[in-house]
C-alpha cells in the first residue's frame, strides 16, 4: 500500500498548458512529466511555486481554476458529468476526489436551505492560490455540466482578498466571501436537484467500477488521509495508539508524515477543529463536546478552540446561528 501522496498527471498538465498560453518560463525539470500517470505531491508543490512566481499575478490560481476542464480531473471528471443531478455529482466527488490528488479533503456541510462543499487544504506551498484554483474550477465545471442552469450562492475563502474585488467578480460572476470560516462553495438545497446535461446511468456505473479499482490500487489514500480517518473515528487517541493501528512506531509515523509535509500534531488539530465546528452547530453542551473530543475539561477545549479560530466556542455558536 503506497503512502506517498500523488496527484494525477492531468492536473499538472493543466498548469503547464496555462504556463505555455501565458508564455511563462518554467524550469525544464518541471516541464517534462514523462509517461507517468501520477506525480508526487512534492513535485506538484514545486510546479505551483514556479508557476506563481513566473506569473507574478495574485489571481493566477483563480485564473487557472477558471480555465480547467473536466478532463483535467482524470476519470473523476467524466464520472461527475455522467451523474443524474448536481447532488449526486457532489456525493461522487466526496468519494473519488483522491484520484485527482490528496492535497486536501472535501466534505459537505448542511444548513437550513443550503449546503456547502467544503475544501480543507493540507498543503503549505501557495495555499491561497491553490484553494482559489480548486474552488473556481468546481464553480465553472458545475455550471457547465448543468447546462448553465446552476449558480452557486457564494464562494467563500478563509484568506483575505488577494486583489481588487472587481477582478474576482469579473472572473467568477459569483458572490465571494473573504476571511470566512471555510473554503467552499455554497449551493441552495434546490440546486442539488438540478439535472446534468450528460447524465448517463450505464456510463456512470462503468466509471464507478473503474474509479473504485483505481482507489484500491492507490492504497485508497496517503498516510495523511489514513491518520485523519482514524482520528475521526477515535479523536481521543494519541500518536502512539494511532501508530499502533498502522503497524508503525510513533517515531516512524512522524518520519513518514514529515515526508508528506505534515505532522501528527497538525493533523490531530485539523481533525479536532473540524469536528468541533460540526458539534458546535448542534444543540450539544460544551462539556459534552469537550468529552467527545478527548479534552480533560470544558476549559481546556475552550482554550484550544480559541487558538484554532480566534473565537470562543460561544462566539462561534453565535456567529453560526446568525449566518
Amino acid at each position: 500500500m503506497s503512502t506517498t501522496p500523488t496527484v494525477t498527471v492531468h492536473y499538472a498538465q493543466a498548469i503547464l498548458q496555462a504556463a505555455e498560453r501565458l508564455a511563462l518560463p518554467l524550469p525544464a525539470e518541471l516541464s517534462e512529466l514523462g509517461g507517468v500517470a501520477r506525480i508526487p505531491l512534492a513535485r506538484q508543490d514545486a510546479l505551483w511555486e514556479a508557476f506563481c512566481t513566473a506569473a507574478d499575478d495574485p489571481l493566477i490560481g483563480l485564473r487557472l481554476g477558471c480555465a480547467l476542464q473536466v478532463g483535467h480531473l482524470d476519470m473523476v471528471g467524466a464520472l461527475l458529468m455522467s451523474c443524474e443531478t448536481v447532488g449526486e455529482a457532489l456525493e461522487a466527488l466526496l468519494e473519488y476526489y483522491p484520484i485527482v490528488g490528496v492535497g486536501g479533503e472535501f466534505s459537505l456541510l448542511r444548513e437550513p436551505g443550503r449546503v456547502c462543499l467544503i475544501y480543507r487544504a493540507h498543503y503549505q506551498v501557495r495555499r491561497e492560490e491553490r484553494v482559489e484554483a480548486v474552488l473556481a474550477s468546481l464553480l465553472h465545471m458545475s455550471r457547465w455540466i448543468a447546462g448553465n442552469k446552476l449558480g452557486a450562492l457564494q464562494l467563500s475563502v478563509s484568506h483575505n482578498a488577494r486583489a481588487a474585488l472587481s477582478r474576482y467578480a469579473e472572473l467568477l460572476e459569483c458572490n465571494v466571501a473573504f476571511a470566512a470560516q471555510h473554503d467552499g462553495l455554497w449551493f441552495a438545497d434546490a440546486d442539488l436537484q438540478v439535472p446534468l446535461i450528460q447524465a448517463n446511468a450505464t456510463m456512470r456505473e462503468h466509471l464507478r467500477g473503474l474509479a473504485q479499482s483505481l482507489l484500491e490500487r492507490l492504497g485508497t489514500q496517503s498516510l495523511t488521509v489514513r491518520v485523519q480517518q482514524l482520528l475521526r473515528e477515535q479523536p481521543r487517541w494519541g500518536k502512539e495508539r494511532i501508530a499502533e493501528q498502522l503497524e508503525l512506531s510513533g517515531r516512524h509515523l512522524n518520519r513518514k508524515l514529515a515526508d508528506e509535509g505534515t505532522s501528527f500534531k497538525l493533523l490531530r488539530e485539523q481533525v479536532l477543529f473540524d469536528m468541533a465546528e460540526n458539534l458546535l452547530r448542534e444543540p450539544v453542551r460544551l462539556s459534552e463536546v469537550a468529552e467527545r473530543l478527548g479534552f480533560s475539561d470544558e476549559s481546556a477545549f475552550a482554550k484550544a478552540f480559541r487558538r484554532w479560530s480566534n473565537m470562543t466556542p460561544g462566539q462561534f455558536r453565535q456567529a453560526a446561528a446568525t449566518a
